[in-house]
C-alpha cells in the first residue's frame, strides 16, 4: 500500500491476540501496521496460523528492529501517541492522511525517552489521551480497543473519510 489512511503503531507489543485484533483493524481501514521489536510474542507463520491470523499475509505490515530502525525507515511527518500519562483528548487533533499513530506495550507503556521525543519533535499536544471514568480500577483500555478507538477517530475527521 503506497498511500495507506493511517500509520498504526504498536511499540514493543506483549499480547498476540492483541496484535492479531490490531492487524485486523489495519486491514479493515486500510492503515498501515508497524510493530516496533522486541514483541513478546513469536511472528512465525505457524503462530499466526494458531491463533487464527489466516489474513495477516494480506495485512499492510512492516517489522523494525527497533524505535530507531522505525525512525530511520519511516521519518514520521506528524505523529500522535496513545498514553494514559497525556492530558490532551484524542478528538483534539486535526488528524491528516498518513498520520501515525503510536501505543505502547500492555504492561508499560511506551518509556519516558520516546514520551520526551514526541513532545520534542511534535509538542505535547502530540500525547493523546482516551477519555475513561477516574476510578484506579479503569487504568486503561485494552491495546486492540484503544487502536479501533483512536483509528476510528482519526479516520473520522479525514477530508472525504477514508
Amino acid at each position: 500500500m503506497d498511500d495507506p489512511a493511517l500509520n498504526l503503531v504498536l511499540y514493543q507489543p506483549q499480547i498476540p491476540n492483541n496484535t492479531g485484533n490490531i492487524g485486523r483493524t489495519a486491514l479493515a481501514t486500510g492503515s498501515r501496521l508497524h510493530i516496533i521489536h522486541p514483541i513478546g510474542f513469536s511472528m512465525d507463520a505457524k503462530a499466526r496460523r494458531r491463533a487464527g491470523l489466516d489474513y495477516w499475509e494480506e495485512l499492510d505490515v512492516v517489522e523494525h528492529e527497533d524505535w530507531a530502525a522505525y525512525l530511520e525507515a519511516t521519518t514520521p511527518r506528524r505523529l500522535w501517541l496513545y498514553s494514559t500519562k497525556a492530558t490532551c483528548s484524542f478528538r483534539t487533533p486535526t488528524y491528516e492522511r498518513g498520520d501515525h499513530l503510536l501505543f505502547g506495550p500492555e504492561d508499560a507503556g511506551v518509556p519516558p525517552a520516546i514520551h520526551d521525543w514526541v513532545q520534542t519533535r511534535f509538542g505535547p499536544e502530540h500525547s493523546l489521551r482516551i477519555p475513561m471514568v477516574e476510578d484506579p480500577a479503569a487504568r486503561s483500555l485494552n491495546l486492540a480497543t484503544a487502536v479501533a478507538i483512536a483509528a476510528y477517530e482519526a479516520l473520522r475527521g479525514l477530508p472525504g473519510g477514508f
